[in-house]
Protein backbone atom coordinates (compact mmCIF):
# COMPACT_ATOMS: atom_id res chain seq x y z
CA UNK A 1 0.00 0.00 0.00
CA UNK A 2 1.41 3.81 -0.76
CA UNK A 3 1.15 7.06 0.46
CA UNK A 4 -0.71 9.42 -2.37
CA UNK A 5 0.88 12.63 -2.20
CA UNK A 6 -1.10 15.54 -3.64
CA UNK A 7 -0.59 19.17 -4.29
CA UNK A 8 1.92 20.98 -6.67
CA UNK A 9 4.60 19.81 -9.21
CA UNK A 10 6.51 22.95 -9.43
CA UNK A 11 9.42 24.32 -10.21
CA UNK A 12 11.22 26.49 -7.25
CA UNK A 13 13.58 29.27 -7.79
CA UNK A 14 15.38 29.64 -4.64
CA UNK A 15 17.01 33.28 -3.99
CA UNK A 16 19.39 34.03 -0.75
CA UNK A 17 19.17 37.08 0.73
CA UNK A 18 22.34 37.51 3.30
CA UNK A 19 20.59 40.08 5.17
CA UNK A 20 17.52 40.17 7.22
CA UNK A 21 14.13 41.14 6.17
CA UNK A 22 13.15 43.08 9.53
CA UNK A 23 15.95 45.35 9.16
CA UNK A 24 14.53 46.57 5.86
CA UNK A 25 11.01 46.98 7.27
CA UNK A 26 9.21 50.19 8.77
CA UNK A 27 6.70 48.84 11.18
CA UNK A 28 4.50 51.94 10.78
CA UNK A 29 4.91 51.89 6.76
CA UNK A 30 3.86 48.31 5.84
CA UNK A 31 0.29 49.55 4.17
CA UNK A 32 2.50 51.22 1.87
CA UNK A 33 5.71 48.49 1.70
CA UNK A 34 7.68 48.83 -1.36
CA UNK A 35 10.50 46.60 -1.00
CA UNK A 36 13.75 45.40 -3.63
CA UNK A 37 15.90 42.83 -2.27
CA UNK A 38 19.61 41.98 -3.98
CA UNK A 39 20.05 38.93 -3.75
CA UNK A 40 23.06 36.71 -3.29
CA UNK A 41 22.57 33.43 -5.32
CA UNK A 42 19.84 32.04 -7.18
CA UNK A 43 18.86 28.63 -7.77
CA UNK A 44 16.43 26.71 -10.15
CA UNK A 45 15.43 23.17 -8.72
CA UNK A 46 12.31 20.81 -8.94
CA UNK A 47 10.03 20.95 -6.37
CA UNK A 48 6.29 21.04 -5.42
CA UNK A 49 5.02 19.34 -2.01
CA UNK A 50 3.91 16.39 -3.75
CA UNK A 51 7.16 15.57 -5.23
CA UNK A 52 8.82 16.79 -2.00
CA UNK A 53 6.53 14.31 0.10
CA UNK A 54 6.95 11.62 -2.55
CA UNK A 55 10.92 11.93 -2.85
CA UNK A 56 11.32 11.88 1.19
CA UNK A 57 9.16 9.01 1.41
CA UNK A 58 11.34 6.96 -1.23
CA UNK A 59 14.11 7.94 0.78
CA UNK A 60 12.51 6.47 3.52
CA UNK A 61 11.80 3.33 1.53
CA UNK A 62 8.26 4.16 2.05
CA UNK A 63 5.85 3.10 -1.04
CA UNK A 64 4.54 6.84 -2.61
CA UNK A 65 2.20 7.65 -5.37
CA UNK A 66 2.16 11.21 -6.86
CA UNK A 67 -1.67 12.58 -7.63
CA UNK A 68 -1.37 15.97 -9.26
CA UNK A 69 -1.36 18.30 -12.78
CA UNK A 70 1.76 19.60 -14.31
CA UNK A 71 2.86 21.20 -17.20
CA UNK A 72 4.14 19.52 -20.42
CA UNK A 73 7.47 21.25 -18.90
CA UNK A 74 7.53 18.47 -16.52
CA UNK A 75 7.78 15.03 -18.52
CA UNK A 76 11.24 14.93 -17.84
CA UNK A 77 10.32 15.88 -13.90
CA UNK A 78 7.85 12.89 -14.55
CA UNK A 79 10.77 10.17 -15.45
CA UNK A 80 12.80 11.15 -12.50
CA UNK A 81 10.35 10.43 -10.31
CA UNK A 82 9.07 7.26 -11.85
CA UNK A 83 12.80 5.99 -11.74
CA UNK A 84 12.95 6.43 -7.94
CA UNK A 85 10.15 3.58 -8.29
CA UNK A 86 7.26 6.49 -7.18
CA UNK A 87 3.76 5.61 -8.55
CA UNK A 88 3.26 8.51 -11.09
CA UNK A 89 -0.07 7.21 -13.07
CA UNK A 90 -1.57 9.98 -11.33
CA UNK A 91 0.48 12.87 -12.47
CA UNK A 92 -1.17 14.32 -15.36
CA UNK A 93 0.85 16.70 -18.11
CA UNK A 94 -1.40 19.03 -19.08
CA UNK A 95 -0.44 20.83 -22.91
CA UNK A 96 -0.24 24.60 -23.15
CA UNK A 97 -0.24 24.80 -19.43
CA UNK A 98 3.71 25.69 -17.77
CA UNK A 99 3.88 23.50 -13.89
CA UNK A 100 3.29 25.64 -10.80
CA UNK A 101 6.57 27.82 -9.98
CA UNK A 102 7.42 29.12 -7.06
CA UNK A 103 9.72 32.15 -5.85
CA UNK A 104 11.34 31.93 -2.73
CA UNK A 105 13.66 34.96 -0.78
CA UNK A 106 15.21 33.65 2.19
CA UNK A 107 17.00 35.68 4.79
CA UNK A 108 19.78 35.18 7.12
CA UNK A 109 16.90 34.07 10.26
CA UNK A 110 15.60 31.67 7.77
CA UNK A 111 12.45 34.13 7.02
CA UNK A 112 11.31 33.40 3.91
CA UNK A 113 8.79 35.24 1.01
CA UNK A 114 7.45 33.58 -1.50
CA UNK A 115 5.46 34.57 -4.92
CA UNK A 116 3.80 31.19 -6.44
CA UNK A 117 2.50 31.04 -9.80
CA UNK A 118 -0.14 27.88 -9.90
CA UNK A 119 -0.34 27.32 -13.61
CA UNK A 120 -0.80 23.35 -14.36
CA UNK A 121 -1.55 22.84 -10.17
CA UNK A 122 -4.99 24.96 -10.51
CA UNK A 123 -6.21 22.31 -12.88
CA UNK A 124 -6.00 19.41 -9.89
CA UNK A 125 -9.69 19.75 -8.86
CA UNK A 126 -10.20 17.78 -12.08
CA UNK A 127 -8.67 14.57 -10.54
CA UNK A 128 -9.32 12.29 -8.09
CA UNK A 129 -8.41 8.97 -5.53
CA UNK A 130 -9.58 6.80 -8.70
CA UNK A 131 -6.44 8.27 -10.99
CA UNK A 132 -4.20 6.87 -8.48
CA UNK A 133 -3.42 3.75 -6.63
CA UNK A 134 -5.97 1.55 -5.80
CA UNK A 135 -6.81 1.59 -2.04
CA UNK A 136 -4.24 3.43 -0.43
CA UNK A 137 -2.68 3.81 3.00
CA UNK A 138 -2.84 7.12 3.47
CA UNK A 139 -3.43 10.99 1.69
CA UNK A 140 -1.28 13.35 2.26
CA UNK A 141 -3.41 16.46 1.48
CA UNK A 142 -1.02 19.08 0.70
CA UNK A 143 -1.51 22.97 -0.76
CA UNK A 144 -3.02 22.68 -3.72
CA UNK A 145 -6.01 24.36 -5.91
CA UNK A 146 -8.83 25.23 -3.08
CA UNK A 147 -11.18 22.81 -5.21
CA UNK A 148 -8.71 19.94 -5.35
CA UNK A 149 -8.46 20.08 -1.70
CA UNK A 150 -11.50 20.03 -0.72
CA UNK A 151 -12.60 17.21 -3.41
CA UNK A 152 -9.58 15.07 -1.64
CA UNK A 153 -10.76 15.52 2.05
CA UNK A 154 -14.39 14.46 0.77
CA UNK A 155 -13.28 11.72 -1.01
CA UNK A 156 -11.33 10.29 1.85
CA UNK A 157 -13.83 10.53 4.65
CA UNK A 158 -16.32 9.19 2.14
CA UNK A 159 -13.83 5.62 1.67
CA UNK A 160 -12.40 5.73 4.79
CA UNK A 161 -8.90 6.55 3.95
CA UNK A 162 -6.83 8.63 6.38
CA UNK A 163 -5.16 11.85 5.75
CA UNK A 164 -3.38 14.50 6.65
CA UNK A 165 -4.17 18.06 6.32
CA UNK A 166 -1.62 20.61 5.42
CA UNK A 167 -3.00 23.56 4.15
CA UNK A 168 0.12 25.86 4.20
CA UNK A 169 0.71 28.25 1.39
CA UNK A 170 -2.97 27.93 0.39
CA UNK A 171 -3.82 29.17 3.38
CA UNK A 172 -5.10 32.76 2.18
CA UNK A 173 -7.11 31.09 -0.54
CA UNK A 174 -9.33 29.01 2.11
CA UNK A 175 -12.12 30.20 4.27
CA UNK A 176 -12.54 28.91 7.80
CA UNK A 177 -14.75 26.49 6.64
CA UNK A 178 -12.80 25.06 4.40
CA UNK A 179 -10.58 24.72 7.13
CA UNK A 180 -12.82 23.23 9.47
CA UNK A 181 -13.97 20.61 7.03
CA UNK A 182 -10.45 19.53 6.24
CA UNK A 183 -9.42 19.04 10.06
CA UNK A 184 -12.75 17.46 10.88
CA UNK A 185 -11.55 13.67 10.92
CA UNK A 186 -8.09 13.96 9.61
CA UNK A 187 -5.35 11.43 10.75
CA UNK A 188 -3.15 14.58 11.01
CA UNK A 189 -3.44 18.42 11.14
CA UNK A 190 0.35 19.88 10.60
CA UNK A 191 1.52 23.61 10.08
CA UNK A 192 4.43 25.49 11.20
CA UNK A 193 3.21 27.68 14.61
CA UNK A 194 2.19 30.67 12.31
CA UNK A 195 -0.04 28.77 10.11
CA UNK A 196 -1.81 26.88 13.27
CA UNK A 197 -2.31 30.27 14.56
CA UNK A 198 -3.96 31.75 11.41
CA UNK A 199 -5.88 28.32 11.39
CA UNK A 200 -7.22 28.98 14.78
CA UNK A 201 -7.91 32.65 14.11
CA UNK A 202 -9.62 31.71 10.92
CA UNK A 203 -12.02 28.98 12.11
CA UNK A 204 -12.11 30.44 15.72
CA UNK A 205 -11.37 27.45 17.50
CA UNK A 206 -8.89 27.22 20.29
CA UNK A 207 -5.98 24.30 19.91
CA UNK A 208 -7.83 22.19 22.26
CA UNK A 209 -11.01 22.72 20.03
CA UNK A 210 -8.66 21.62 17.12
CA UNK A 211 -7.66 18.65 18.69
CA UNK A 212 -11.22 17.63 18.98
CA UNK A 213 -11.73 17.49 15.27
CA UNK A 214 -8.00 16.09 14.14
CA UNK A 215 -6.31 12.83 15.75
CA UNK A 216 -3.17 14.73 15.75
CA UNK A 217 -2.17 18.57 15.63
CA UNK A 218 1.30 18.86 14.57
CA UNK A 219 3.07 22.49 15.28
CA UNK A 220 6.39 22.91 13.60
CA UNK A 221 8.90 25.05 14.99
CA UNK A 222 12.34 25.51 12.95
CA UNK A 223 15.25 25.40 15.13
CA UNK A 224 12.89 24.91 18.24
CA UNK A 225 12.03 21.08 16.86
CA UNK A 226 8.03 20.56 16.34
CA UNK A 227 5.55 19.90 18.94
CA UNK A 228 3.23 16.80 18.59
CA UNK A 229 -0.54 16.81 20.57
CA UNK A 230 -2.80 14.34 21.03
CA UNK A 231 -5.94 14.76 22.87
CA UNK A 232 -4.38 15.59 26.44
CA UNK A 233 -0.62 14.38 25.52
CA UNK A 234 1.54 16.64 24.06
CA UNK A 235 5.64 15.42 23.05
CA UNK A 236 7.88 17.79 22.14
CA UNK A 237 10.59 16.57 19.39
CA UNK A 238 13.44 18.60 18.90
CA UNK A 239 15.43 19.61 15.92
CA UNK A 240 18.19 17.09 14.55
CA UNK A 241 21.20 19.26 14.68
CA UNK A 242 22.27 20.54 11.39
CA UNK A 243 25.54 20.18 10.09
CA UNK A 244 25.62 23.43 7.83
CA UNK A 245 22.06 25.24 7.15
CA UNK A 246 22.19 25.63 3.92
CA UNK A 247 18.71 26.25 3.05
CA UNK A 248 15.02 25.64 5.03
CA UNK A 249 13.00 25.66 1.87
CA UNK A 250 11.23 22.17 1.26
CA UNK A 251 12.28 21.29 5.23
CA UNK A 252 8.80 21.03 6.28
CA UNK A 253 7.49 18.78 3.57
CA UNK A 254 10.61 15.97 4.25
CA UNK A 255 9.06 16.52 8.14
CA UNK A 256 5.68 15.26 7.16
CA UNK A 257 7.30 12.53 5.10
CA UNK A 258 9.19 11.82 7.98
CA UNK A 259 6.09 11.79 10.14
CA UNK A 260 3.85 9.74 8.07
CA UNK A 261 6.26 6.79 7.49
CA UNK A 262 7.36 6.92 11.30
CA UNK A 263 3.44 6.10 12.12
CA UNK A 264 2.52 3.53 9.47
CA UNK A 265 5.42 1.92 10.43
CA UNK A 266 4.43 1.11 13.86
CA UNK A 267 6.74 3.95 15.31
CA UNK A 268 5.36 5.75 18.56
CA UNK A 269 4.50 9.38 18.29
CA UNK A 270 7.84 10.93 19.59
CA UNK A 271 10.39 8.56 17.78
CA UNK A 272 7.86 9.34 14.60
CA UNK A 273 8.84 12.97 15.19
CA UNK A 274 12.10 12.32 15.60
CA UNK A 275 12.73 10.25 12.19
CA UNK A 276 10.55 13.39 10.82
CA UNK A 277 13.04 15.86 12.47
CA UNK A 278 16.15 13.97 11.00
CA UNK A 279 14.44 13.91 7.72
CA UNK A 280 14.16 17.77 7.48
CA UNK A 281 17.74 18.28 8.53
CA UNK A 282 19.16 16.63 5.43
CA UNK A 283 16.47 18.96 3.71
CA UNK A 284 17.73 22.33 5.22
CA UNK A 285 21.79 20.81 4.31
CA UNK A 286 21.22 21.22 0.55
CA UNK A 287 20.21 24.02 -1.58
CA UNK A 288 16.76 22.62 -2.83
CA UNK A 289 13.71 21.14 -1.59
CA UNK A 290 14.60 17.90 -2.93
CA UNK A 291 18.37 17.37 -3.58
CA UNK A 292 19.83 15.54 -0.53
CA UNK A 293 19.69 11.47 -0.23
CA UNK A 294 21.15 8.98 2.27
CA UNK A 295 20.95 5.49 2.61
CA UNK A 296 19.18 3.26 5.17
CA UNK A 297 22.57 2.69 7.36
CA UNK A 298 23.22 6.67 6.90
CA UNK A 299 20.15 7.60 8.50
CA UNK A 300 20.07 5.24 11.15
CA UNK A 301 23.43 6.21 12.29
CA UNK A 302 22.47 9.75 12.42
CA UNK A 303 18.94 9.35 14.07
CA UNK A 304 21.64 7.73 16.97
CA UNK A 305 24.09 10.11 16.67
CA UNK A 306 21.02 13.13 17.09
CA UNK A 307 18.88 11.37 19.95
CA UNK A 308 20.99 9.28 21.64
CA UNK A 309 18.71 6.49 20.86
CA UNK A 310 18.64 3.36 18.58
CA UNK A 311 15.98 3.82 15.10
CA UNK A 312 14.12 0.49 15.60
CA UNK A 313 14.90 -1.88 12.67
CA UNK A 314 11.54 -2.18 11.85
CA UNK A 315 11.19 0.83 10.85
CA UNK A 316 12.71 -0.36 7.52
CA UNK A 317 10.47 -3.25 7.60
CA UNK A 318 12.61 -5.68 9.14
CA UNK A 319 12.38 -7.19 12.41
CA UNK A 320 14.42 -5.47 15.19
Amino acid sequence: MSVVCTGSIAFDYILSFKGRFKDHILPDKTHIINLSFLVDSLKKRRGGVAGNYAYNLALLGYPSAVLATAGSDAAEYRGWLESLAIDCRGLRLMNDEISATGFTTTDMDDNQITGYYGGAMNLAGTLGLDDTVPAPEAVIVGPNAPDAMKRLVHECRQRGVRWVFDPAHQLPHLSGEDLLDGARGAWVLIGNDYELEMIQHRTGRTMEQLLELSELVVTTLGREGSRIDKGRESHVVKAAPARVESDPTGAGDAYRAGLVAGLLRGLDIATAGAVASLAATYAVEQVGTIEHAYSREEFSARFHEAFATTLPKSFWGSAD
